[in-house]
Formats: C-alpha cells, structure tokens, sequence
C-alpha cells in the first residue's frame, strides 16, 4: 500500500506561493536597500559640501561661488526629500512583502502539518493491517498444527 496524501496539490501550490512570496520578498529588501545607499550618499554628499563650504568661508570666498553651492545645496536637499519618500515607501512595501511571506509561510507549514499527520494514520493504519494479518497467519498456523 503506498501513501498517498490527497492535498499534495494544495501543498505544491502553496509552497510555490510561499517561494513567490520569498523571492518578491528578497526584491522588495533590495529596492530598500539600493534606495537607502543612494539615500545616505546623498546626505554624506550634502554634509562634505557644508564642510567644505564652511571651511571656504573662513578663508575667503566669492560671492557668486557662494551663491553656487547654495543652489546646489537647494538641489540636493530636494533629491534627499524625494529619495526619504522613496526609503518610506520602500521600507512600507518591504514590511508588506514580509508579512505577506509570513502568511504564506505559516500557511505551508499548517498542511505540512495535516500531511505529518495523515502520515501517522497511514502509518498505524499499515501497522493494524499487518497485525491482523500476524494474526490470521498465527491462527491458521495453530489450526493447521492442531489438524496435524
């Protein structure tokens, strides 16, 4: 008799929506991730200038270049607001990608389960039918040696 569990289907379909989940998961981590760097190098660009602007004016500075580096400074404090909207919304799609691979997770695990157990019954089911079965072939053999 072999084992034969009646939601393998549902099983395979649902581990491979929990290895899409993953994969949209390791996606959703690596926007996060490449919008987060670009983030930083942005703020670590803005801070060199300051410094480097502050150190200009200690010794002298012309008044058109000062004007220069404040619209580049401008310039880039709107790209550090667009790109720490693109961290949130980032960071928000990568907490909904893992929740979403949460569930999926514990859903899989939930019919391994159900398997884990069919497969226990199948097993006992097997061990019964095999002792009835010692039985019968035990009684026959008594039987048999009484007749002789």
């Amino acid at each position: 008799m072999k084992y034969q569990y009646k939601f393998e289907k549902i099983l395979t379909i649902k581990e491979r929506e929990k290895d899409e989940a993953l994969s949209t998961y390791q996606k959703a981590v690596k926007r996060f991730e490449m919008v987060a760097e670009e983030l930083y190098l942005l703020l670590k660009k803005k801070e060199d200038l300051q410094k480097f602007q502050a150190s200009k004016l200690e010794t002298g500075f012309k008044v058109q270049s000062i004007r220069h580096y404040q619209r580049f400074i401008g310039n880039l404090e709107k790209s550090i607001k667009h790109y720490q909207e693109l961290v949130i919304n980032a960071r928000n799609q990568m907490n909904w990608c893992e929740q979403l691979l949460q569930d999926k997770n514990i859903e899989m695990k939930k019919y391994e389960k159900m398997k884990e157990k069919d497969f226990e019954k199948f097993q006992k089911l097997l061990s019964e039918i095999e002792n009835k079965q010692l039985d019968e072939i035990s009684t026959q053999s008594y039987y048999q040696r009484l007749g002789n």
